[in-house]
């Protein structure tokens, strides 16, 4: 005998919820687990770039990324931070922007603010899904994978 959930066995109003659920598309989902992190890292480039001197001191004196100059680190920060998001939205190159905004995640939660791990936690889990999966059907990566197979 199989098991079956509530939504296959009726279930009343609970079981009705969830085959309304369970019929949505989850690229739907897929959609919005792109577009948090890529708000949020869109956000911090956008305030690198409002005061640059800040931004360079701040690598100067707080974040000291270990192994790059300040400067460097920071032009690589913003530049993540403005190109990954943008990937992630379009779903172009997808995969690529999440792996690079996920291991800037893993360089601020061990070097930065390992006490932010709350945050890194919600950032990272949508980025290891569009690593490990893709971005889903309603990208161009998708479109792309579809045109030449």
């Amino acid at each position: 005998m199989t098991q079956q959930t509530v939504a296959q066995r009726g279930g009343g109003p609970a079981g009705a919820i969830l085959r309304w659920l369970d019929g949505l598309p989850i690229a739907i989902a897929e959609v919005f687990l792109r577009a948090g992190p890529a708000l949020v890292f869109w956000r911090s480039g956008q305030q690198k770039l409002a005061s640059w001197d800040t931004t360079v001191l701040l690598f100067k004196e707080e974040y000291r990324v270990p192994l790059l100059p300040p400067e460097i680190a920071a032009y690589l920060a913003a530049g993540v931070e403005h190109v990954a998001p943008v990937m992630l939205v379009l779903g172009l190159g997808a995969r690529l922007g999440a792996a690079a905004m996920l291991g800037m995640t893993i360089v601020i939660q061990t070097f930065v603010y390992p006490g932010s791990y709350p945050d890194h936690i919600l950032w990272a889990g949508p980025l290891l899904y569009i690593l490990l999966r893709g971005p889903g059907v309603l990208s161009i990566d998708h479109a792309i994978r579809k045109r030449y197979r």
